[in-house]
């Protein structure tokens, strides 16, 4: 691919440009995007990674891949407006919540569309994405969907009506673990730390137990167990979570996220 153009410029399509400029998947001179109206924020892009925000009517033309990228509330209006504006021959990757691949084909026509559910965390390679595709994406088309992901961190294929579920858990994800990272800091400090040793101690502990899991055969609730001494000190934080009813309120988490998902593509 020699030229892909991002519609919409937010923190994802910011975390996927920076993380294939990284990579050197593409190269800056590569990369357009454009948005509906926020011009400073096309400025701060083009400054800080040397991409094009300013081109004419026929990048439009000469883009190999567009890339959804726009509030999902926009999605329509900006699909009417990008039709008439793009060949048959562009295929579309969308990593917009909720809209269905068959919405997009119905404003922009039958064309190769990949539906990804990527998180903030391409930034850094370390992206946990899932990816659903359309019968018109070929086989080769495929592997380029894929290998573009896997450049920025892992990637599963699944069902499209499964990415409700990836968006809900990994593409939301880093939110609720900065969530809880701010939770640590903020009672940490009360307990007499400072900031940066709570910082410092919980984002090993973090990478640690993602390790872990990674390397070992064992289910987490063997994991934690292995941690859980009787009458210790982690099983009195675990009561503690049981009794402020910390499952229910995960359960809760994932289940409104999925479910605003599936809002999103009912209009």
């Amino acid at each position: 691919m020699k030229k892909i153009l991002f519609i919409g410029a937010g923190s994802m399509a910011e975390a996927l440009i920076q993380g294939w400029i990284k990579q050197k998947v593409f190269s800056p001179q590569e990369i357009y995007v454009t948005n509906r109206s926020d011009k400073e924020r096309l400025q701060f892009l083009h400054e800080t990674y040397g991409i094009h925000y300013i081109f004419d009517h026929a990048i439009y033309q000469q883009a190999d891949l567009i890339i959804l990228a726009m509030k999902p509330k926009d999605a329509v209006a900006a699909m009417r407006d990008l039709k008439p504006k793009i060949t048959a021959q562009s295929a579309i990757l969308s990593i917009l919540a909720g809209i269905a691949i068959d919405t997009i084909t119905e404003f922009l026509g039958d064309r190769p569309v990949a539906r990804v559910m990527p998180n903030t965390s391409a930034t850094i390679g370390m992206s946990a994405s899932g990816i659903a595709f359309n019968n018109e994406v070929s086989a080769a088309q495929r592997i380029t969907f894929l290998q573009l992901l896997e450049a920025v961190g892992s990637v599963i294929e699944v069902e499209e009506d499964q990415l409700h579920a990836v968006t809900a858990l990994s593409g939301s994800g880093p939110a609720y673990i900065y969530y809880l990272m701010e939770a640590f800091e903020r009672v940490g400090t009360k307990i007499g730390l400072s900031k940066d040793t709570v910082r410092l101690l919980m984002t090993q502990t973090l990478a640690g137990t993602a390790e872990m899991l990674k390397q070992s055969v064992d289910e987490p609730d063997v994991l934690r167990k292995k941690v859980t001494s009787p009458g210790g000190t982690t099983e009195a934080g675990i009561q503690a979570l049981e009794q402020y009813q910390f499952y229910e309120a995960i359960e809760a988490c994932i289940k409104e996220a999925e479910a605003r998902s599936r809002s999103l593509a009912n209009g």
